[in-house]
């Protein structure tokens, strides 16, 4: 298990972005259609790992399941989910909390994932939990995006429970990943070309 990406959820893209590029200093780029989810994003590298805000596109009919991140249930802005990436997207369910989802293969442009998406859009330990994702082939958005010179400097996860997430999440070996006990949070710091900044 790695850190992939961070998901910063919005119900307007182009509301949500100018957030995301406000507190960041520098200037997302475009993504593309999750037809599967109607969901759109624009992206941003930070090396081995990438930031994608996502939100609705209202130009593709709603689904009739619930999107991924509960992003029906969400208004404004903010830093709600993290992803993971593993080789074995079956054998990392397998030994996953009860509620990670199943396995759903998913497509943009050229890049292909298998992702596990839980059937009501909600992860465990109230979403404090990764995504998990299976990249199909080589291709890997965060190889492919532009350096704005931006990195992930540390990735906090504020959760009542941390003890029992930080044992789920064994299999994670990343010193920008935080587990901490407290009120529900996530919070990432990047090293930013004007300095340290937050979301």
């Amino acid at each position: 298990m790695r850190l992939d990406h961070l998901a910063v959820t919005a119900a307007d893209l182009d509301a949500g972005c100018a957030v995301v590029e406000a507190a960041l200093g520098v200037r997302l780029v475009p993504g593309g259609q999750h037809p599967n989810m109607a969901t759109h994003n624009r992206l941003l590298g930070l090396g081995d790992v990438y930031l994608e805000v996502i939100a609705p596109d209202p130009s593709l009919p709603r689904p009739p399941h619930p999107r991924w991140f509960r992003m029906d249930e969400r208004t404004g802005t903010g830093l709600t989910n993290w992803i993971c990436a593993v080789d074995d997207l079956d054998a990392a369910l397998a030994a996953a909390p009860a509620g990670t989802g199943m396995a759903t293969p998913l497509s943009r442009g050229a890049y292909r994932w298998r992702f596990a998406v839980p059937p009501d859009g909600r992860l465990p330990f109230d979403d404090a939990h990764p995504a998990l994702i299976q990249w199909q082939g080589d291709l890997h958005p965060a190889r492919a995006l532009p350096d704005a010179g931006v990195r992930l400097a540390q990735l906090t996860i504020c959760h009542p429970q941390a003890a029992v997430l930080r044992t789920a999440l064994g299999a994670l070996h990343d010193p920008r990943v935080v587990i901490t006990e407290g009120p529900l949070q996530l919070r990432a710091s990047f090293h930013t070309p004007h300095g340290l900044r937050h979301l």
